[in-house]
């Protein structure tokens, strides 16, 4: 007897948005696939958070080399972690929520030097989905699996490596995936459609969508899940 199996793979981000978790919590089993090309200015190094400004980015500095795959970028130095701290107390320290999260969050940036952006990304994500948002979903990484081929085959055949009846994609992917590749692999082809998500009280108004996961739990707490919508 066959069985269902829902699988994710992506690239790992630095404290992603809310989107990104309720990608996780849809899956079974949810791949960081980093061992692949890092890209500039994207996602992996930086995301943004709510300030009195609007919307502003935190940023991980990382270098110029981009001929490294994602679990190969170092940090260029420390410096950032007690900047990016001192930011976020400075942004959210009179949030309802700050003082349940700020003991883990203080050891991340203030108790720990992290060498590895792909280790440190992996390591606020699964804290994250796991103890704050109550996610039971099973982490793994692409590197475990030595999947072969290039682009959509090598992604292919990580989906078979893992068992995967069902591959869940974000929207972006549209532009490059080809449907009958699923077809003739048997494996299920679904796409993420983000949101509606209901919105909260932010510190600084207008409302944003589009900030770092840390905004809704340093605002709604124990809540938080609630706010990723219906499954």
């Amino acid at each position: 007897m066959s069985v269902n199996r829902r699988v994710v793979v992506l690239q790992s981000n630095y404290l992603p948005w809310k989107g990104y978790f309720d990608l996780i919590r849809r899956a079974d089993l949810f791949v960081f696939y980093d061992d692949v090309q890092f890209t500039k200015n994207d996602w992996r190094n930086r995301n943004k958070i709510k300030t009195p400004a609007g919307a502003d980015w935190i940023s991980i500095p990382c270098g110029t080399n981009l001929k490294r795959l994602i679990q190969e970028v170092q940090p260029s130095n420390a410096d950032w972690q007690r900047d990016h701290w001192r930011r976020i107390t400075e942004c959210y320290g009179n949030t309802r929520y700050f003082s349940l999260y700020r003991p883990f969050f203080e050891d991340f940036y203030l108790g720990r030097t992290w060498t590895n952006l792909s280790e440190l990304n992996q390591y606020l994500i699964r804290h994250i989905a796991q103890d704050m948002l109550g996610i039971q979903t099973a982490f793994e990484q692409s590197s475990k699996y030595s999947p072969d081929g290039i682009r959509q085959d090598r992604l292919l055949d990580l989906l078979r490596k893992t068992g995967a009846t069902e591959y869940l994609s974000g929207p972006a992917a549209k532009a490059y995936i080809s449907e009958e590749s699923f077809q003739t692999a048997n494996i299920k082809l679904t796409w993420m459609n983000y949101g509606p998500y209901p919105e909260y009280l932010q510190p600084f108004p207008p409302f944003v969508h589009e900030v770092s996961i840390i905004d809704l739990l340093f605002c709604e707490g124990p809540d938080a899940r609630a706010y990723l919508g219906d499954l």
